[in-house]
């Protein structure tokens, strides 16, 4: 009986998200000048009044407590931080993540980064730190989480801008940024040559946050059994390292949505690594697909 060939790839997504990364990207970066140059007394028609705090949905996030307790806003804080929180909520809701992986500028900058890593290290990218290590160094952003709720809500002022390196990226040429912020972006800069999204991994509050969707949401990242052919792809395209191989269902609160591991992307086998609702339909008596360096019956 002859096998099925594993069938083309289609990189469709791979181009709408990299679009996508470079609009929400280049739109901080404008609303960032036109910031400036507004309290400059110039400033870009629409955009002019607007801030990285305004647009920020994890200021919403930090802001919950201080709403609810006494009804009103964490200083620098609007309402447009909640209203975003809002939609990236319901987004998350449906498809986990995807704000991480599609839309945060800041961790499109570490990806772009990494990839003068990848090139400079080869292999070993992405892959310096022990699993041991690495597996218990996730967590500790829930720990970063915490503190930056606890402190907004005791001190009702954005602590974490003093240390946050998405607010250091678009700003250091103001003169608001603390010297601990530009610290910080340094040492996300320099260690995204040896980590993929290292700030995302180890160090984000809002990813942590939203990393708890990924076990409740609706369309989920899920691998067919009948078809995998166990090459690993999904695995090696994974930048934030989860082993999707031995996954039927990818639950891990580190993933971004960002797509690469799927069958439109990495794996060679047509619906076999997917994003979808409910589960894959099994045939009985299906073939199997070769797996690479199978030898054919």
């Amino acid at each position: 009986m002859e096998r099925k060939e594993p069938m083309a790839k289609r990189p469709r997504v791979s181009g709408w998200r990299l679009g996508l990364q470079i609009f929400f990207f280049a739109l901080i970066a404008i609303i960032a000048v036109g910031h400036t140059l507004e309290e400059a007394g110039g400033g870009l028609p629409l955009i002019a009044a607007a801030s990285t705090h305004a647009i920020c949905p994890f200021g919403g996030v930090v802001s919950i407590y201080q709403v609810a307790t006494t009804g009103t806003y964490v200083k620098k804080i609007h309402e447009s931080s909640f209203i975003l929180m809002y939609i990236v909520f319901a987004l998350a809701l449906f498809m986990g993540p995807v704000f991480c992986g599609w839309v945060c500028p800041f961790g499109s900058f570490q990806e772009w980064t990494g990839r003068l890593g990848r090139k400079i290290f080869g292999k070993r990218y992405n892959n310096l730190i022990p699993y041991k290590v690495d597996r218990w160094l996730r967590y500790l952003r829930y720990g970063v989480l915490a503190l930056v709720l606890y402190m907004t809500a005791r001190t009702g002022l954005l602590m974490f801008a003093n240390v946050d390196p998405y607010f250091a990226l678009f700003n250091f040429w103001t003169g608001e940024v603390a010297i601990t912020a530009l610290i910080a972006l340094g040492v996300v800069f320099l260690l995204s040559f040896l980590v993929e999204r290292p700030f995302c991994k180890y160090a984000c509050p809002y990813g942590a946050a939203l990393g708890l969707f990924n076990l409740l949401r609706i369309f989920k990242i899920r691998r067919n059994p009948e078809t995998c052919i166990d090459c690993k792809a999904c695995d090696r395209s994974c930048p934030m390292n989860i082993p999707v191989s031995t996954s039927g269902v990818v639950r891990d609160h580190q993933c971004i949505t960002c797509m690469k591991c799927t069958s439109e992307q990495s794996c060679p086998v047509n619906h076999t690594v997917e994003l979808m609702a409910g589960g894959f339909a099994v045939s009985a008596g299906a073939d199997r697909p070769a797996a690479q360096g199978e030898a054919r019956s």
